[in-house]
């Protein structure tokens, strides 16, 4: 046995192996009517084939909370029963093949309004033209010289937004899900109210690391509140804006040591995972990437902290993935655009480290 593909323990749940699927927006959803947010036939597919193809544990894309949270409006979302039951045909196949199957649920914030990343580029679209509207923001302050300038968020703005988070992860439990992530990286809301570069706000959600931590623990709070205590909770959170990290750049950002000082307070409030990612907000940002560049964030938390997390970030080799696992830098590795060319990476990666699992009956005789 691999550590690979060992089981994993989170609360109730026991996930096969440590090859997981992160998160990834396929911008594949009705934009507008009654089926707004739906998942479809090609959801289905596109995770009912990784589920296959022998992944523990599966993150569905970026579920907004609401319309206006969402990245495009092709996104998915959980705010209404519609959306609700059509999750709840593709969580029970991902349990039949024994894939522990979760949903992160997300708010674009400035980020929002966009189109689908082959249009274009993911170009803002702006409020007056069709399917467009005005993203909301911690500040005022667009994330792109060509983003629409958000709203400023209210105290009750904020407090509705922490409302709809804690209505989505009850109706992914209606869904079938049996992890919910919460997303606070990449440069979407609740990473948009961490970092001073995106947060100018002078009110008790802004300036110091207090201020600028408190959504994204109200929303933990409140989500943590409604979601089974059997159930685990995940965080995805960006470790760095990538600024402190380049000496010539003096602009002030999200930090690795801010987020060694989140994921302790994330802990005590029952976060059982954090999904270590980084960048997202600082369009600009000098980013060295290389195989496993994202996995030294992970480790330190998992040092500091003592919270489990998962590692990302150009992950593409079984054994690169194996080493990661057996020396204890991460509990698990989430595969993103490698699962996007190979849905049976997690079985092809078994064969190669002479790892024993389970297929699908139907495929026994291959």
């Amino acid at each position: 046995m691999t550590s690979l593909f060992s089981p994993f323990a989170l609360r109730s749940l026991t996930v096969a192996n440590r090859v997981w699927m992160a998160a990834m927006c396929q911008y594949s959803g009705e934009p507008e009517g009654e089926a707004t947010g739906v998942p479809t036939d090609w959801h289905f597919a596109h995770l009912a084939a990784r589920a296959t193809g022998g992944a523990g544990l599966i993150v569905t894309e970026a579920t907004a909370v609401s319309p206006a949270g969402r990245i495009s409006p092709y996104d998915l979302g959980l705010w209404n029963d519609a959306q609700t039951a059509a999750f709840r045909r593709i969580t029970a196949f991902l349990r039949t093949q024994g894939t522990v199957p979760a949903v992160q649920l997300a708010h674009a914030g400035r980020k929002a309004s966009t189109e689908r990343t082959w249009v274009d580029r993911g170009r803002p679209i702006a409020p007056g033209e069709p399917l467009g509207w005005t993203p909301v923001g911690p500040s005022a302050v667009p994330f792109a010289e060509a983003s629409t300038v958000p709203e400023e968020l209210t105290p009750d703005g904020i407090a509705e937004i922490v409302r709809q988070f804690a209505a989505a992860a009850e109706r992914a439990l209606a869904a079938g899900f049996e992890v919910v992530e919460i997303h606070g990286a990449h440069g979407y809301l609740i990473h948009q109210f961490l970092s001073p570069y995106s947060n100018h706000r002078t009110d008790a959600y802004g300036g110091s690391f207090e201020g600028r931590t408190r959504f994204a623990l109200e929303v933990v709070d409140a989500v943590r509140a409604v979601w089974p205590r059997e159930l685990p909770l995940f965080f995805r959170v960006s470790a760095t804006d990538w600024l402190a990290e380049n000496p010539a750049d003096d602009r002030e950002g999200w930090t690795a040591d801010d987020t060694v000082r989140l994921a302790g307070e994330l802990r005590a409030r029952g976060v059982d995972l954090l999904d270590v990612s980084t960048g997202g907000n600082v369009p600009d940002a000098k980013i060295v990437t290389g195989p496993g560049y994202q996995v030294p964030f992970a480790e330190r938390v998992r040092e500091e902290t003592g919270l489990p997390v998962a590692a990302v970030g150009l992950i593409t080799e079984p054994a690169q993935a194996e080493a990661v696992v057996s020396e204890g830098r991460a509990d698990a590795v989430l595969l993103g655009r490698e699962l996007l060319r190979d849905p049976y990476w997690p079985r092809r990666a078994a064969g190669e480290l002479g790892a024993r699992t389970t297929s699908p009956v139907q495929y026994h005789r291959a």
